[in-house]
């Protein structure tokens, strides 16, 4: 069994889409210490001025000191930050090809009011997963799993023993903190993603392979499959 172990993030770019598509059980490591600088509440969407930041504000002052994991932290409720971003992916992508395609189901979730960071990224994630065609992979949080305290390889082994996988699958920067021959003493082999995707229409030049998916599905639709893993709807 194949398992990926990745922390939600807002709008994940298509190289998050592919891991949950290689995977057999892909679990939202949501109960590690949120990062304030990485992407749990923002990304990059294009724009006629470039690429820009939707960031979601959380309440998160001390997160770090307190090491505040990322399933209990909050949105701020003080901005108006959902119809900011609705807006600026409206006034970004209203000609674009596709944008009526999934402007539905986008202005369901940002006309709603979360209140915590997970349960907004997570369930967002997994409905832009269902538009790809990726309805056959089991979803968990490692909040859910009950495990003792335990460090970076150690952590992971625990879940992916939990879930019964026997077959660990992460992005390339993984090699450099994990102990890999302690997974594969224990029966885990170790699989890389290897990031190469094709380019594809934008509606603002230059190219930027790097933005949130939101950019490839309102340009290509149903055929966003094919720049990712290469397989046409």
């Amino acid at each position: 069994m194949k398992c990926v172990i990745l922390q939600p993030s807002y709008i994940p770019w298509r190289g998050y889409f592919h891991q949950v598509r290689e995977a057999d059980v892909f679990v939202f490591y949501d109960d590690v210490q949120y990062d304030a600088h990485g992407w749990r509440n923002r990304n990059r969407v294009k724009s006629p001025g470039g690429s820009v930041w939707l960031t979601i504000p959380v309440l998160q002052k001390g997160a770090r000191s307190r090491g505040i994991p990322i399933s209990e932290i909050e949105i701020s409720q003080d901005s108006d930050w959902s119809r900011k971003h609705w807006s600026t992916l409206t006034q970004a992508y209203r000609r674009a090809p596709h944008f009526d395609r999934y402007a539905p189901l986008l202005e369901r979730f940002y006309t709603s009011r979360p209140t915590r960071l997970a349960d907004f990224t997570i369930e967002l994630t997994q409905a832009l997963a269902d538009e790809l065609g990726l309805q056959s992979t089991k979803y968990l949080r490692s909040s859910t799993i009950a495990r003792p305290p335990a460090h970076k390889t150690t952590d992971l082994l625990n879940i992916l023993t939990h879930v019964g996988a026997d077959t660990y699958i992460s992005g390339p920067s993984a090699r450099d903190y994990l102990d890999l021959d302690h997974l594969t003493q224990q029966g885990i082999e170790s699989r890389f993603m290897a990031y190469d995707y094709p380019a594809y229409p934008q509606l603002h030049p230059p190219f930027d392979p790097r933005v949130s998916i939101l950019d490839l599905l309102f340009m290509v639709g149903p055929e966003a499959p094919s720049y990712i893993w290469g397989e046409r709807e």
